[in-house]
């Protein structure tokens, strides 16, 4: 019997997160409520505070949390743009599991893509918009 799982890609600045959602655990796999990131346990991946759990904040707000096995492929970034690519990912993979939950998700903000990328640094300047000191004499 084939695996049936949701698939969501969600991005912020370089990451990309490809997430998959499945009503049921792989066989011989990790019980419901699981998160694997990059083939390691989510708290491992995200060990900072507060990451992972911005990461499951759109299963929290559908009163989902132990509803699915959740494996995410992860790549590009740092870690916060990667904590938000994989937020933006599951959302989007619940989205797909069930269409009804998309004024919550919404609502939430978990469906936007944050379009806030750095910003590219100009010629004459030393970054993006800091100049060189003025002097005068």
């Amino acid at each position: 019997m084939p695996e049936t799982y949701f698939e969501g890609v969600g991005r912020r600045k370089a990451a990309t997160a490809r997430v998959r959602i499945y009503a049921e655990p792989p066989r011989g796999g990790p019980e419901l409520g699981t998160v694997v990131v990059n083939g390691q346990p989510g708290q491992e991946y995200f060990p900072r505070l507060g990451d992972f759990q911005q990461v499951f904040e759109p299963l929290e707000a559908a009163g989902l949390n132990s509803s699915f096995f959740v494996s995410v492929l992860v790549k590009g970034g740092g870690v916060t743009g990667q904590t938000g690519a994989v937020r933006h990912g599951l959302a989007r993979a619940l989205l797909k599991s069930d269409p009804d939950l998309r004024s919550l998700l919404r609502k939430g903000g978990f469906l936007t893509r944050d379009a806030r990328v750095k910003e590219r640094k100009k010629p004459g300047l030393k970054r993006a918009r800091k100049a060189p000191q003025y002097t005068k004499r």
